[in-house]
């Protein structure tokens, strides 16, 4: 068993909360510009004074409303600048923020505000409204739901004095033990759970990561990033509170295709972001040097990054070649994401060590970290004065990492979430004697970073950092009369896929009432009208998820999985390292 610990460089009083920094700001810093607002094709600026005067405003509205402490309020929508609005404005209220992704599903959305027990709710879209109101019938506790355009604000004619003695009541009385939000992950066993995240776990996160592990990117002149990852992701929410806390001028960004536009024209300091996002950069650098000619120089550059951050001291030759390459082809790079970025923080998947190099040696270090939602994102990440590429870093301050006995990754800290909202058993399973178990295998060196060797559990991690469960995705695909068995694939991939087997004594009827008696089963894998069948059942199965849990490709094999081939347990269950292992290149097609 292997231990280390890195001490807290800020507690948390048992009095604070998330608003504090919030109005205490406002009062001292006014004018102090902590967000730019998109603005048509410009920026606004947002003082310290007007965001706090919008949040008291939508606060009001929620208790006018009737929304009392301690009640949840749900958020679905993009990422933008009325998120966050919204998300303080529900702690103003002394209510729990419910995140749900965009995307959700209706029987997803059902789910989440049933087990939460939303109160209320804010929705972005005619879209957002429709999936609500299929299952409103379901969920009788949800009187308000409420358009992000349209935030709600206390009736004109009445009085403030007994709104603004409330709403200081409501944030005094809520403490660092208090329930913050509700954030629903994804389990092995389907249905999604909720983690309770506190007003602590949020604060003590943020300001030992903005004033400890990460000071010297959070602490820059004029600092800013802009927010794209979905603000429903733990990972984002973290820095929502983490740039509010330092004073960062934050900014959001709702749709990618106006990422590349928005990230010229806002000028982040740093970013935050998913492996894929990194990939797509380098990918879409690499297409468009290869479609004007330049690819062979794109490579050499490529390389010659790669190289020099390798180097613990280039030579000169190497330094020479990076000099020009830095004229010719890394400028470029850099002013792709704004030409000011000089940090990222990557999470929610494995980076690379070789895009993590190529970044670096471009001249934008890349620190990878690792965390999960029961842990307030993060566990451990890399430091700017020490970026060691390939780890994810050292324990965050104030929080330990234990390797057990058979390799799992433990944790304990301020981080660690208070339980899995109405769920004892789970909790139980998950936490024990303080020690939060990941389920993820990993090992620390003498330093204390920490590197991940594998995954004890089976949630999928894409490359865009969604965490999918497989097996509600496996067990509706197999409800179909044609499908034996599946697989589902994709950790560390850009989308999800599927290994799918036929049932043999399915087939043989199947083929008679179509014609198709001397096909074989080579053959009727290619079979349009058996493609049309199982791409049937893969849609039906879609509809229960979101568009990121979705299965885009699949394969179908020409054998099915047995316990005489040794891809089945006694009961019946898929061995699915060994179904990974032995059908690697009808994986890898996948995704060629």
């Amino acid at each position: 068993m292997r231990e280390f610990s890195v001490p807290a460089q800020v507690t948390i009083a048992d009095s604070a909360n998330l608003t504090e920094t919030l109005f205490s700001r406002a009062a001292e810093e006014p004018d102090r510009t902590v967000f730019r607002r998109k603005d048509g094709s410009g920026w606004l600026d947002i003082s310290a004074r007007a965001f706090g005067d919008e949040v008291a405003r939508v606060a009001e509205g929620l208790v006018a409303a009737g929304v009392e402490p301690g009640d949840r309020v749900a958020i679905m929508s993009r990422t933008r600048y009325e998120w966050t609005v919204a998300d303080y404005a529900i702690w103003t209220a002394g209510a729990v923020a419910v995140p749900i992704y965009e995307t959700s599903s209706a029987s997803q959305i059902e789910w989440i505000i049933g087990d939460s027990g939303a109160k209320a709710m804010f929705v972005e879209s005619d879209e957002h409204e429709k999936a609500v109101a299929s299952v409103r019938g379901e969920l009788p506790g949800l009187a308000h739901v409420w358009r992000m355009d349209d935030l709600p604000s206390r009736p004109s004619g009445e009085t403030d004095e007994p709104v603004g003695a409330s709403l200081d009541e409501r944030r005094a009385s809520r403490t660092s033990a208090d329930l913050a939000t509700i954030i629903y992950t994804s389990g092995t066993t389907g249905r999604p759970k909720g983690c309770e995240i506190t007003h602590g776990n949020l604060l003590s996160t943020a300001r030992n990561v903005v004033e400890g592990a990460l000071t010297e990117v959070f602490s820059l002149a004029d600092g800013s990033t802009l927010l794209f990852l979905p603000l429903a992701h733990v990972f984002a929410r973290l820095i929502e509170v983490g740039c509010v806390e330092a004073g960062v001028t934050l900014g959001h960004t709702p749709d990618l295709t106006d990422l590349v536009e928005d990230l010229g024209s806002f000028q982040p300091t740093f970013l935050l972001a998913v492996p894929r996002v990194f990939e797509k950069v380098y990918n879409g650098a690499e297409q468009k040097a290869a479609a004007e000619g330049k690819g062979r120089i794109f490579h050499l550059a490529a390389d010659t990054a790669i190289a020099y951050s390798r180097a613990d001291s280039p030579g000169l030759g190497l330094r020479l070649k990076h000099a020009a390459f830095d004229k010719l082809v890394y400028t470029k790079l850099r002013a792709a994401v704004g030409g000011r970025v000089t940090h990222a923080v990557s999470g929610g998947a494995a980076l690379g060590e070789r895009l993590g190099h190529f970044f670096n040696g471009v001249g934008i270090t890349i620190l990878e970290g690792y965390g999960l939602t029961e842990t307030t994102a993060p566990i451990a990440v890399n430091l700017p004065s020490d970026n060691r590429i390939g780890a994810v870093g050292k324990p965050i301050p104030g929080s330990t990492v234990r390797i057990a006995d058979d390799g799992e990754i433990l944790t304990k800290g301020p981080n660690v979430f208070a339980g899995y909202w109405h769920n004892e058993q789970a909790t139980k399973e998950a936490v024990e004697d303080g020690w939060f178990h990941t389920g993820d295998i990993g090992e620390l060196d003498d330093d204390g970073y920490l590197r991940i060797t594998g995954r004890k559990k089976e949630l999928i991690v894409t490359a865009g950092g969604k965490n999918v469960a497989p097996g509600p995705l496996e067990d509706r695909l197999r409800a179909h009369p044609l499908i034996s068995q599946c697989l589902v694939v994709g950790d560390g991939r850009k989308f999800i896929g599927c290994l799918i087997t036929l049932d043999p004594e399915a087939l043989g009827p199947w083929k008679e009432q179509h014609g198709k008696g001397s096909m074989s089963t080579a053959e009727l894998i290619e079979d349009p009208d058996l493609v049309k069948e199982v791409d049937a059942a893969v849609a039906e199965t879609n509809a229960s998820v979101s568009r990121a849990e979705a299965i885009k490709k699949y394969r179908i094999l020409e054998a099915d999985f047995t316990e005489d081939t040794g891809h089945l347990t006694p009961t019946l269950k898929v061995k699915r390292n060994l179904v990974v292992r032995d059908f690697e290149a009808e994986i890898e097609a996948l995704y060629s």
